[in-house]
C-alpha cells in the first residue's frame, strides 16, 4: 500500500518498560474471521508480512496521544502503539475504533480501565456514570484541589475520571493562572499547595495531559509551579536556568520550525523529569511510564527529522571539515554530532543501523581524524564520545576506514595513531580518557568481532596493516622507559638495586599499565604477528625490566605479560626466555621481596607453579641449572624442590635412554667384530656349504616351515623352553647332533627371511652366556634364535 497516511510503526513494551520497535508497514481495519470481528491489521512494508493482527474489542481502552499514537494493552503486561506518520491516518484509525465501540471520536480515550478490585468497583458503582467533580477553580479552594488531586493517585478508576475531567473543563490552564496570581501576590502557601497539585497531574500518567501541560505557552509555568515545593526554605530557580543559563545554539539554521519546536519540547520535558522531579519510589516508578514514553517518540521523531533534511547533515559535516571553520565554532559542531549520536541510542536496531551507516556516508571518520588531534580538550572528549559510538555500532566500519586510509609518508595522520596518542598525552591524572580509549583500541584489534568475509581476509589484512603502522607508536613509551644496557649483570643475586630508568611517576606508571594490558590482549589472541614483534624488539626483555618498579602494580602487570606467553606453552617463545636469560629479572624480584607474604610473591610462585604442573622441560632445566641454587632456601612453598624434582626425573629417564642405546650398539659391534673373524677362516667351507643348500633347497624349506609350525605351538621344548626354529641346514647334519656344534652358514634364501623377520641367521657358540643373562629384560621375539642341528 503506497498511502503514506496509514503509514506506521508499530511498538510494544518490554519488560523495562522501554518501548521496542517491531517494524514498519501499511495498517488498515477490516473483518477477520478467525477473530470474529473488526481487527486492526499491519502489514510489512518490506515483504509484506503480517506485523499485528488485534481485534478491536469493546472493552478494551485505546488511547490516542499527541495526535500521531494509538496505544492500548491487550493484555496485563502487553502494551501496544501505533505512531502514525501523518496525522491524518491516525484521525482515520481512530475514528474506526470509536465506531466499532460506540465511542465520541473527540475524546482521546475510549474505556474506563477495567483493572480495579472488586473491592474498589463496589465504592465506585454509584459514581461510574459521572466524572470527579472538581471544586471551583479559586485561590480559596486550592487545599480543597491539592487534597483531591493526591488521594486519587491510589485508585486507578479515579485517576482516569480525575484526567478526564481535567480535560474536559479546560482545568490546566485555569490552574496555572492562579499560579501567576500567587506568585505575584507571593502566596508561599498557595504555591505550595499548587506544586501538590501539579506533581499529582503528573502522576495521573496521562499522555493527553502532558500534551497541554508542555505545550509552548504552559511549560513554563508548569516548571514555576515545581519550583515550591514545600520541603524547601527557598524556591529552586528552575526557569532561570532554562531561559537564561541554558542556551539553544544552532549550529547550522534549523529552518522547520516544527522541528526546533520539538527540540526545546524535549529538553524541557527532560529536565523535568531528571532534575524537578524527585526519584520515584518503589510505589511510584510506574506512575511516570507515560513521561518515558513521552519524551522517547520525541527523541525518535527529532532523528528522524534530522536525517531526513539532507542538506542539513551535509552543511554539519562540510563546516566540520573545512579548515577555515573557526575553533569556537568547529567544538560547537562536534557537540551537537555529540548529542545527535546520543539521541541516536532511542532508536531501535535497524533504525540505528541506518542512522550511523548515514553518518558514515556523509564522512563521519575523517572528520574525527581531524578533530581528535585538536588541542580544544572539550572537543577531543566529545570526538572521543563520537568514536566510542561508532566502534561500538561496527568496528568492521572502522578497521576498514583506516585501511582504505592513503599510506603517506607520515603514520602520524593515521586514525589509529591519532587515538594511540590521544591515549598517551591524556592530562588526566587518572588517565579516564586513556581507560576509554584503550577499551576502543581492544575492541578494534579483536579478532573475535572481525567478520568472516567471502575472501575471510579481514583478521590478516587488519593485524599485519596495525603491526606495520601502529604498534610501533603504541610501544614508544614502554619502549622509552625501559631503555638500559642489555647485558647488564650488576643485579646480583638478592640484589635490591632499583633501576634508574624504571618510571617513578605514578600517571606515567599507570600509561605503561595501560599499554601491558592491551599487549597482552595480543599475545592471548594474535599468535603470528605479535610472536614475531617481541622477538624481534626484544620486547619481553624490556618489559621485565618493570619488574624493578616501586609501583607494585606496574610490575604485576609486566609479570602477567609473561605469564601469557608462558601459558602459550610455546618452544619459539621458550627458546627466547632461555637464550636471553630473562628468568633473572623475575628471580630477583622474588627474592628482592623477601619474606613478605603479598600479591607480587604469589603471583611469581604461580609462574613457576605453572611451569612444573605443565611440566616444561625445557623451561625447568633453565630454571634448575641456573638458579637453584637461589631457590633452595625457598621452603614454604614446594614448588621449586618439585621442579628440582621433575628435573631429576627427567635426567634419569634420559640416562637410562642413552645407557640402553649405548648397550645395543657396543653387542652389535661385537657381534661383527666376531663375525667377519670367523668369516676370513672359512671361506672354503662356506663355498661348498652354499652349493649343498642350493642343491636341497626345496627340500628343506618344506621341513623349515613344518619346524616352524611346531615351534609355534610349543611341541618343541628343548633348550630350557626356548622358542627355537630349526630349519635344517645341510643334509649331513643329523638331528642327534649337539647344540653345541653349530654350523657357520650363508643367510637363508629371501623367501624364509622374509616369513621370519625377527628370526636372527646365524647361532654363535659364546652368545649362550649372554642370552640367558638377557632373558629376563628382553622379550622373547627380541632375542637371537639358535640355527642349530
Amino acid at each position: 500500500m503506497s498511502d503514506t497516511r496509514r503509514r506506521v510503526k508499530v511498538y510494544t513494551l518490554n519488560e523495562d518498560r522501554q518501548w521496542d520497535d517491531r517494524g514498519t508497514g501499511h495498517v488498515s481495519s477490516t473483518f477477520v474471521e478467525r477473530l470474529k470481528g473488526i481487527s486492526l491489521l499491519v502489514r510489512a512494508e518490506s515483504d509484506g508480512s503480517l506485523l499485528l493482527e488485534s481485534k478491536i474489542s469493546p472493552n478494551t481502552a485505546y488511547q490516542k496521544q499527541q495526535d500521531t499514537l494509538i496505544v492500548w494493552s491487550e493484555a496485563d503486561n502487553y502494551d501496544l502503539a501505533l505512531s502514525f506518520q501523518e496525522k491524518a491516518g491516525c484521525d482515520e484509525i481512530w475514528e474506526k475504533i470509536c465506531q466499532v465501540q460506540g465511542k465520541d471520536p473527540a475524546l482521546d480515550i475510549t474505556q474506563d480501565p477495567i483493572d480495579e478490585s472488586e473491592e474498589e468497583r463496589f465504592e465506585e458503582i454509584p459514581e461510574t456514570s459521572h466524572l470527579v467533580e472538581l471544586p471551583p477553580c479559586e485561590l480559596s479552594r486550592l487545599e480543597e484541589i491539592a487534597d483531591l488531586v493526591t488521594s486519587v493517585l491510589s485508585s486507578p478508576i479515579r485517576r482516569e475520571k480525575l484526567a478526564l475531567a481535567l480535560m474536559s473543563e479546560g482545568y490546566i490552564k485555569k490552574l496555572l493562572g492562579l499560579f501567576r496570581v500567587c506568585e505575584d501576590l507571593d502566596n508561599r502557601e498557595g504555591l505550595h499547595h499548587l506544586y501538590e497539585i501539579v506533581r499529582g497531574v503528573l502522576f495521573l500518567n496521562k499522555a493527553a495531559l502532558f500534551e497541554v501541560m508542555f505545550s509552548d505557552d504552559c511549560i513554563m509555568d508548569v516548571v514555576g509551579c515545581l519550583e515550591y515545593d514545600p520541603a524547601l526554605v527557598q524556591p529552586k530557580r528552575h526557569r532561570e536556568f532554562l531561559t537564561k543559563t541554558a542556551k539553544f545554539k544552532e549550529v547550522i539554521p534549523i529552518t522547520d520550525s516544527e522541528l526546533r519546536q520539538k527540540i526545546h519540547q524535549t529538553y524541557r520535558v527532560q529536565y523535568i523529569q531528571d532534575i524537578i522531579l524527585p526519584t520515584p519510589s518503589v510505589f511510584e516508578e510506574n506512575f511516570l511510564s507515560t513521561l518515558t514514553s513521552f519524551i522517547f517518540f520525541n527523541k525518535v521523531e527529532i532523528v528522524s527529522m534530522l536525517q531526513e533534511d539532507e542538506k542539513f547533515l551535509t552543511e554539519v559535516f562540510a563546516q566540520l571539515t573545512d579548515e577555515a571553520t573557526e575553533d569556537s565554532k568547529r567544538r560547537e559542531l562536534v557537540n551537537f554530532v555529540k548529542e545527535f549520536c546520543a539521541f541516536s541510542q532511542t532508536l531501535q536496531p535497524q533504525n540505528r543501523d541506518a542512522f550511523f551507516k548515514t553518518l558514515a556516508n556523509l564522512g563521519i571518520l575523517p572528520a574525527l581524524e581531524i578533530v581528535m588531534g585538536m588541542d580544544d580538550l572539550q572537543v577531543r572528549a566529545a570526538a572521543t564520545d563520537i568514536f566510542s559510538y561508532l566502534v561500538e555500532f561496527s568496528p568492521s566500519m572502522v578497521r576498514e576506514f583506516v585501511m582504505q586510509e592513503p599510506q603517506q609518508t607520515d603514520d602520524d595522520v593515521l586514525l589509529i595513531n591519532v587515538v594511540i596518542k590521544q591515549m598517551i598525552c591524556d592530562s588526566d591524572p587518572e588517565l579516564g580518557g586513556a581507560v576509554q580509549l584503550m577499551g576502543l583500541l581492544r575492541t578494534l584489534i579483536d579478532p573475535e568481532n572481525m567478520l568472516a568475509s567471502t575472501n575471510k581476509t579481514e583478521k590478516t589484512e587488519f593485524l599485519s596493516f596495525f603491526y606495520k603502522y601502529c604498534m610501533h607508536v603504541l610501544t614508544a613509551p614502554l619502549l622509552a622507559n625501559t631503555a638500559h644496557d642489555k647485558n647488564s649483570k650488576d643485579l646480583q643475586e638478592g640484589s635490591t638495586k632499583i633501576n634508574p630508568v624504571c618510571p617513578d611517576n605514578f600517571q606515567t606508571a599507570q600509561l605503561l599499565a595501560l599499554i601491558l594490558e592491551l599487549l597482552t590482549f595480543c599475545v592471548e589472541h594474535h599468535t603470528y604477528h605479535i610472536k614475531t614483534y617481541i622477538m624481534n624488539k626484544d620486547l619481553l626483555r624490556r618489559v621485565l625490566v618493570l619488574m624493578n618498579s616501586k609501583h607494585t602494580f606496574l610490575a604485576l602487570c609486566a609479570l602477567r605479560f609473561m605469564r601469557r606467553i608462558i601459558g602459550l606453552k610455546d618452544e619459539y617463545y621458550n627458546r627466547y626466555i632461555i637464550k636471553g636469560n630473562l628468568f633473572e629479572p623475575v628471580i630477583n624480584a622474588l627474592l628482592d621481596n623477601g619474606t613478605r607474604y603479598n600479591l607480587l610473591n604469589s603471583a611469581i610462585i604461580e609462574l613457576f607453579e605453572f611451569i612444573k604442573v605443565e611440566d616444561i622441560k625445557s623451561l625447568i632445566a633453565h630454571i634448575v641449572d641456573n638458579f637453584y641454587k637461589a631457590l633452595e632456601s625457598i621452603e614454604y612453598v614446594q614448588t621449586f624442590k618439585g621442579l628440582k624434582g621433575r628435573y631429576e626425573q627427567e635426567k634419569d629417564r634420559q640416562s637410562q635412554r642413552l645407557n640402553r642405546y649405548r648397550r645395543d650398539a657396543r653387542s652389535l659391534d661385537e657381534d661383527e667384530e666376531l663375525w667377519f673373524n670367523d668369516d676370513d677362516d672359512d671361506d672354503d667351507g662356506e663355498a661348498v656349504e652354499k652349493s649343498r643348500m642350493e642343491d636341497d633347497f626345496s627340500d628343506s624349506y618344506g621341513k623349515y616351515m613344518e619346524a616352524k609350525k611346531g615351534a609355534a605351538n610349543g611341541a618343541n621344548g628343548a633348550n630350557n623352553g626356548k622358542a627355537a626354529v630349526i630349519p635344517p641346514a645341510s643334509p649331513a647334519v643329523t638331528p642327534n647332533n649337539s647344540s653345541t656344534s653349530s654350523v657357520k652358514t650363508v643367510a637363508l634364501p629371501a623367501t624364509p627371511v622374509v616369513k621370519t623377520a625377527l628370526v636372527g641367521l646365524v647361532d654363535y657358540p659364546d652368545d649362550e652366556d649372554e642370552e640367558e643373562e638377557d632373558e629376563e629384560e628382553e622379550q622373547a621375539p627380541r632375542k637371537r634364535p639358535r640355527l642349530s642341528s
